[in-house]
């Protein structure tokens, strides 16, 4: 019904005034493009500087490695009519014409070829690949100091003596010492939120302030723990792929896109990742009854679609299957001008 309305719009689009055409009129012969609507959810984890330690102070090992993945949400298929720009002819239309030619249009059989009949286009561009950043999020920051013992000579009675001197010296930690120390707050923060919450503490807080306290307390050790389990974020996209079916391929299966782990959703002209294909399964048409020979009366040619059931496989899995009517896998047939006309 959608494609009916669909012609139906194109055609009047171009006749303007039904009774006021004549003359000669160029025509295309309509033809089948099924768009992919694909919903898909990118998923991006970055591992914390500390992932190697969060064993050894929380007992719960961390992923180390950063990874993206994509996944499939929804698909939706949606066929439209086309004017084939390879099945174009002109037909002579008298100045007494009936609306029988547009009738003809309404139901999808002709298509004017200059009517412009496409989408518009939209792209969304994914987020940079580890854009995490855990940059001012460790709390104790970089640098320590650490204490030296020295010895010094000194002159007494007796001699000279060592005598120990210790010196305090600014250093950079290492991994390891940032890492407990980052655990260290993570369990002072614990500690004091189980405090507030239970009352075990001087200060006293009313119930607004005391939900604000836990849910800043939370919001640190989250940010905190981030440190030893990473940074995972979460981004849908969505695209869409046109397939038109070649009448003359042998094999009605085409390639609609690939879903890559490092790009995401990709063209079918660009050969990564794994394929999800379209394919046609054409139900038999059959034979029409001989008619008496036409050659010498004007025609107009049509096309009777055929119908397929259409699947999108991936994997040799059917993620979607639908039956839609596909012009140009069809029947092309011719229609007597005349019985368009008025009498």
């Amino acid at each position: 019904m959608k494609r009916i309305l669909f012609a139906l719009v194109l055609t009047l689009f171009f006749f303007q005034d039904a009774t006021a055409q004549s003359g000669p009129v160029v025509y295309s012969l309509p033809r089948t493009t099924v768009s992919l609507r694909v919903n898909a959810r990118r998923e991006a984890f970055t591992a914390g500087p500390y992932a190697q330690y969060a064993q050894k102070y929380f007992g719960v090992a961390a992923p180390t490695q950063n990874r993206i993945t994509y996944t499939l949400q929804a698909i939706t298929l949606t066929p439209y009519v086309e004017a084939d720009p390879a099945s174009r002819y002109t037909v002579s239309i008298p100045e007494r014409a009936s609306t029988g030619f547009l009738q003809m249009c309404t139901q999808g059989l002709v298509a004017m070829s200059d009517n412009y009949t496409g989408k518009p286009a939209a792209w969304r561009f994914a987020p940079v690949a580890g854009a995490a950043s855990f940059e001012g999020i460790d709390p104790t920051g970089n640098l320590g100091s650490e204490t030296t013992v020295l010895y010094q000579a000194v002159l007494t009675d007796e001699g000279y003596e060592r005598v120990p001197v210790t010196q305090d010296n600014v250093v950079e930690k290492s991994a390891d010492r940032k890492a407990a120390d980052a655990a260290a707050t993570i369990f002072y923060l614990r500690e004091k939120r189980q405090q507030i919450a239970t009352g075990d503490t001087d200060a006293t807080f009313s119930d607004e302030a005391l939900r604000d306290a836990i849910k800043e307390i939370t919001r640190l050790e989250e940010r905190y723990m981030s440190l030893f389990y990473g940074i995972r974020e979460v981004s849908d996209l969505e695209k869409t792929f046109d397939v038109t079916p070649d009448p003359e391929a042998k094999n009605q299966r085409y390639t609609a896109f690939h879903i890559s782990e490092k790009n995401g959703l990709l063209p079918a002209s660009v050969n990564e990742g794994e394929a999800v294909t379209l394919e046609f399964i054409v139900e038999p048409l059959a034979t029409p009854e001989a008619s008496s020979d036409r050659s010498k009366e004007p025609l107009v040619h049509y096309r009777i679609p055929a119908i397929t059931r259409c699947r999108v496989v991936q994997g040799g899995a059917i993620l979607l299957e639908n039956r839609v009517p596909v012009y140009q896998l069809g029947e092309e047939s011719t229609l007597p001008l005349n019985i368009l006309l008025s009498k």
